[in-house]
């Protein structure tokens, strides 16, 4: 019988040395060309809805301006909670509204036009990911 090749093997990570290309943007760096505030007209491309009030263009009502952003229970908020519950202390309270699930409206037609919800409860151990600012893109032309 013949001695057996190695192959490699599949799914092992590489370190991030093998990947230098990576897409800045999806780790949540906002672009130099986005804004934040209201569009004022500007045409919008696409907009990035995350923790706070986002600039867009409302597809119901055809208003541009920022979203009203209303918040309910995510996992994560839960599980903040239950941390220090051996404390006698809950964050379910506002205070910890950056735990929660967003949701995002038209100011001038009240319709839901975006959602951003928390489903990772390990975002509680990760304090810079708390609050993540909404942006928008322009439309390039």
């Amino acid at each position: 019988m013949g001695k057996k090749e190695e192959e490699p093997v599949m799914g092992i990570p590489y370190p991030a040395a093998y990947h230098p290309n990576q897409n800045p943007y999806q780790s949540g760096v906002i672009p130099p060309n986005a804004f934040i505030g209201d569009p004022k007209g500007v045409p919008i491309q696409q907009t990035i809805f995350r923790d706070t009030p986002a600039p867009f263009n409302c597809a119901y009502c055809g208003s541009t301006g920022v979203t009203t952003v209303k918040s309910k229970l995510s996992l994560a908020a839960v599980v903040g909670c239950m941390m220090p519950m051996m404390l006698g202390i809950c964050f379910l309270c506002p205070s910890m509204d950056c735990l929660w699930h967003k949701y995002h409206y038209c100011p001038s037609c009240k319709e839901k036009v975006a959602d951003f919800e928390k489903s990772d409860p390990c975002v509680v151990m990760d304090p810079p990911q708390w609050i993540q600012q909404s942006f928008a893109l322009p439309a390039s032309y």
